[in-house]
């Protein structure tokens, strides 16, 4: 009887998808970036938005896999979440949406009035690619990169922002873009002839266009990223956050290897959990980060 809850409580965990929350960090953007991340009230403001946020994701995650139930159980991978497994009926995960819905939306908006809009705005978004948007080429991919533009902009809503450079939505929306189309690739190897199937959307791409988008995207991220270290100080005469170009550039080039080696790249947050070198070079990047705002702005 024991068991038989906790393997129901854990299906239900697993609807929510933890592991695709790492995602949800970028929402620290703001905070880290107007440097106020050592000040407790916004800190702790903006920590409650990250995990309201994580149960806003993981409400979409849901409904999404009631929707995919039948195509998710021809996917190699996908085949072994909670729905499409069958660990948990669709209806049982409906009814668990419904509730989590009850409780997330309500607390967002005593958050901030603002940021509930945007939960509520991301939640139709999704559930719109879900359902239409994620079988329009290119619009499948440009959807995603617009809910991160809108965690970014979750951040910075739930607090009093002095300085945050527009560079970085554009970096947001980049970054976003090569992630999904890098995922798009990586599904079409792993998938081969059944690509299509699987995703209605993958019949439009092929490798050689989705390799040309990268080679776009990529040269846009590398632009955005250094017009915005030279331009991150509010007066612009500080230019120290160039010292961390270089984190930004290995790790693009390594996330490029792991794409043309390995079918990870169908999960970015897989990737970013279980390789080693771009674990460390985040890190890094990260760390440098920190020290140059908060010790040399």
């Amino acid at each position: 009887m024991v068991c038989d809850k906790i393997i129901r409580v854990r299906a239900y965990l697993e609807t929510l998808r933890p592991r695709q929350w790492i995602k949800n960090l970028v929402i620290f953007a703001g905070l880290v970036f107007d440097r106020q991340l050592l000040q407790p009230e916004p800190l702790l403001r903006v920590a409650a938005a990250v995990i309201l946020f994580c149960l806003v994701s993981g409400l979409t995650y849901t409904i999404n896999d009631i929707l995919d139930v039948e195509s998710d159980r021809m996917h190699p991978q996908k085949k072994n979440r909670p729905i499409a497994s069958g660990k948990l009926s669709p209806r049982k995960a409906g009814i668990f949406a419904a509730a989590l819905s009850l409780f997330t939306f309500p607390a967002a908006f005593a958050l901030s009035i603002e940021f509930g809009i945007i939960c509520l705005v991301y939640t139709a978004l999704m559930l719109s690619y879900s359902k239409w948007l994620k079988k329009i080429i290119l619009i499948d991919v440009m959807v995603i990169a617009l809910g991160f533009v809108l965690r970014v902009a979750a951040g910075v809503m739930v607090i009093k922002v002095n300085y945050f450079s527009p560079w970085l939505f554009v970096l947001t929306t980049l970054l976003a873009l090569y992630l999904g189309f890098g995922k798009r690739l990586s599904e079409i190897k792993l998938l081969e002839n059944q690509a299509g199937e699987h995703r209605e959307v993958l019949y439009g791409y092929t490798v050689p266009l989705l390799n040309n988008l990268l080679v776009v995207v990529l040269s846009g991220i590398l632009i955005t990223y250094c017009l915005y270290t030279f331009s991150s100080h509010p007066d612009g005469t500080n230019t120290m956050m160039m010292f961390t170009i270089p984190f930004v550039l290995y790790g693009i080039f390594r996330y490029m290897v792991i794409l043309e080696n390995s079918s990870l790249g169908s999960s970015p947050e897989e990737v970013l959990l279980n390789d080693l070198p771009l674990k460390v070079t985040v890190f890094l990047w990260a760390l440098s980060v920190v020290v140059v705002l908060y010790l040399f702005f």
